[in-house]
């Protein structure tokens, strides 16, 4: 099997590229590494497309294993034939190699096997070569043996059935049509088993839709209620039409005697045998499409969280607000360290307003605060009116920003957030959190699982290992394409560079503490249990500001300071220049300078580019976060007001934008944009600022209908 050829046709890639991948992977290099510093070795390909290419590798690899492992196992059978080998070597699914060995897998034992030990066998060829001139009843007689179980010429006729059954239902060219009309013409049916229960899934109380056009969203709701007993679950096919077919197939010949018992049986090996496991098939078919398409989204997503624009230079007040068990504050400097914290009770049932603001007034005045990141969880609404209020009655140029706090509870209380804050309580750890997501949303959204960030849809009910792994290569894509400051880093954060894992990434901060700043990435080799592998994966991405050598605090990977170094040289320019000489990318001839070091003119683009900004962070393309100064309420929304607002999350069927009244509107796909839109995603991403309309409010159920129809242009 030509691995790297069929890959390199699915993706529109070259196979050398292809085979350029496979190498680095195999010896050990991570997908951040090889996209960035291995650009000419295969041709500049992204994170994405290295990261699908690894996953065709791994799938590909794994079937050209099951190939070689059913191959053995029908050769040892002695029943492989030249024409088995052809089909085998051309499936291009795992599904297609089950169809071909399902005849040669060894079975448990069924109705067909206990007719063959009975002598059946040559009665059901008779049958199948449609040319007996007398009844099936005295063609039996002759196989009628009381002591081997076969009373009568019924039973003998029963057991020929069975192993005629199992040679059709073990057909792999039936199996393949079945499956194709059924995803052609089938539909997917679901029915309440108890329609007076009034549940979230009445939508699908009466469902039918055909399954070529059945949404991913839908499919993983109804697997949700499936599994939670509320709906029965059915593929409907043309069953009519595929027993048709197989009796096309099957009788060649009209005979009087055994095409009526053909029929019979070929019904019977649809129904009994090969149509409950294509319909298990085609729902898992139809889960893993959903899973994929739900993960993609997932993706998008999380990317956009966490590459959303820091706020820098700020010193924040983080708000966890609650009800009984009070508000808790966290006053943070603008490197995110904890210089004063408050338990307050606004709400009720306490209700100490005036106390409140004296607490909150103090610490502003004591700490220079500049921005309160407000947690959008309960008690949310009340806090920012108390908020709101008190910036009035201060006359002071504040701003306040709604900060999702999805996960807030979740790693406040966790062994990572103890570890970090071993001082302090879980309020305290939650406050600070909140202050933190506002001046560096990546560093801060790391530490917490991604499923708990509320960026996805029905991320519980899909395949938790397949998700784990693609939702880490989306952190990790993230954090390597930012950089992180060596000397400041985390161990959450720390643990998604390239080629650190958890151990190294403690032993570096432990260095750190015991030894003072990193004065050079060279440092990074005394760290206990890091490598020259691991140092060769990891360097660039780690950057040192203010270091001795200015490459340190660049993405100038170490082993291309020589050419570096050479550049500036050669431009006449020294190490003191980088990052003060803008244009230097553009006033040079790549290709030129790249043939006269000897280097490729990819790689020695980036380090123009490096030289020119040095560590410049992507995120500051991304919109910058919505400064608030004032409170809306929901009754205050009316049908026709334009407002502004920011993407919360994405999914199959629209848009949540948070517009500043505690209740996320849904922008439905259908009021994305006056053109057709395919899928949400194609129109607005989490974290993007985009205008909205009030297309209706339903105060009593607290929800927003939004539209972006003729806005946003």
């Amino acid at each position: 099997m030509d691995i790297a050829g069929i890959i390199a046709r699915e993706l529109n890639i070259r196979k050398n590229q292809v085979e350029a991948v496979a190498s680095l992977i195999d010896e050990g290099n991570t997908i951040p590494f090889i996209a960035r510093y291995r650009k000419e070795a295969h041709g500049g390909l992204d994170d994405e497309q290295i990261r699908a290419v690894d996953e065709r590798l791994t799938y590909l690899r794994n079937l050209q294993e099951k190939k070689e492992q059913v191959i053995n196992s029908i050769t040892e059978q002695g029943k492989m034939t030249d024409e088995l080998m052809k089909a085998i070597e051309a499936a291009s699914t795992q599904v297609a190699v089950d169809d071909i060995y399902r005849p040669y897998r060894p079975k448990r034992r069924t109705r067909a096997m206990i007719a063959k030990e009975r002598g059946l066998e040559g009665l059901a060829g008779i049958i199948l070569l449609q040319m007996t001139k007398n009844s099936l009843e005295s063609e039996a007689g002759a196989y009628v043996d009381p002591e081997k179980e076969v009373p009568d010429e019924a039973a003998a006729l029963a057991g020929a059935g069975d192993i005629i059954a199992e040679n059709i239902s073990d057909e792999a060219e039936y199996r393949d049509y079945i499956r194709r009309v059924t995803f052609e013409k089938g539909s997917l049916t679901s029915e309440a088993k108890d329609e007076t229960a009034n549940t979230v899934y009445e939508k699908y109380y009466k469902y039918t839709s055909l399954l070529k056009r059945v949404a991913g969203f839908e499919v993983l709701a109804i697997n949700r209620a499936e599994k939670e007993d509320v709906l029965k679950v059915n593929v409907v096919t043309d069953r009519e039409g595929i027993l048709k077919y197989l009796e096309n197939k099957i009788i060649v010949r009209d005979n009087p005697y055994t095409a009526p018992f053909l029929r019979e049986v070929i019904a019977d090996a649809f129904d009994r045998l090969i149509w409950p496991s294509v319909e298990r098939e085609i729902r898992n078919m139809l889960t893993e499409k959903a899973e994929e398409g739900a993960i993609k989204v997932f993706s998008k997503n999380l990317t956009q969280l966490l590459m959303q624009p820091p706020i820098a230079g700020h010193v924040v007040l983080g708000w966890d607000p609650g009800y009984r068990n009070g508000c808790k504050i966290a006053v943070v400097d603008a490197t995110g360290k904890i210089l004063d914290t408050a338990l307050v009770f606004p709400t009720a049932p306490f209700n100490k307003v005036e106390e409140t603001k004296r607490v909150i007034k103090k610490l502003i005045d004591k700490h220079k605060v500049t921005l309160i990141a407000l947690g959008n969880g309960t008690a949310s609404r009340e806090s920012e009116q108390l908020i709101v209020e008190m910036l009035h009655e201060m006359g002071r140029n504040i701003s306040y920003v709604i900060v999702n706090e999805a996960g807030a509870s979740v790693y406040s209380a966790s062994k990572e957030a103890t570890e970090e804050m071993p001082d302090r309580n879980v309020g305290e750890r939650s406050s600070a959190s909140m202050a933190r997501r506002l001046q560096d949303p990546l560093a801060e959204l790391v530490k917490i699982d991604p499923k708990a960030l509320g960026v996805g849809q029905y991320q519980h009910d899909m395949n938790q290992k397949r998700l784990d792994e693609t939702l880490s290569g989306v952190v990790e894509d993230c954090v390597n394409h930012v950089g992180v400051d060596l000397n400041t880093a985390s161990v959450p954060l720390l643990t998604h560079v390239a080629g650190i894992n958890k151990t190294i990434a403690k032993n570096i901060v432990a260095y750190r503490e015991a030894n003072g700043r990193f004065k050079s990435r060279h440092e990074l080799l005394k760290v206990a249990k890091l490598g020259p592998k691991a140092y060769e994966q990891c360097a660039g991405f780690l950057r040192i500001p203010g270091a001795k050598n200015p490459l340190d605090a660049t993405a100038v990977h170490p082993e291309s300071y020589e050419t570096a170094e050479k550049v500036l040289k050669t431009l006449k320019l020294t190490p003191s220049d980088i990052g003060k000489n803008k244009g230097i990318a553009k006033s040079v001839d790549v290709r030129k300078l790249a043939g006269e070091l000897g280097v490729g003119a990819m790689t020695l683009s980036d380090i123009l580019k490096e030289l020119d900004k040095p560590g410049r962070d992507p995120r500051e393309d991304m919109p910058a976060p919505i400064l608030r100064a004032d409170v809306l309420e929901l009754e205050q929304l009316k049908e026709g007001m334009i407002l502004k607002g920011t993407v919360r999350n994405v999914i199959d069927f629209g848009a949540f934008v948070d517009i500043g009244v505690h209740t996320d509107g849904l922008v439905h796909i259908s009021q994305l944009s006056d053109k057709r839109v395919n899928h949400p995603s194609d129109v607005v991403s989490v974290g993007d600022v985009v205008e909205v309309k009030i297309v209706s409010v339903d105060v009593a159920k607290k929800r927003i209908g939004l539209s972006m129809k003729g806005l946003n242009k």
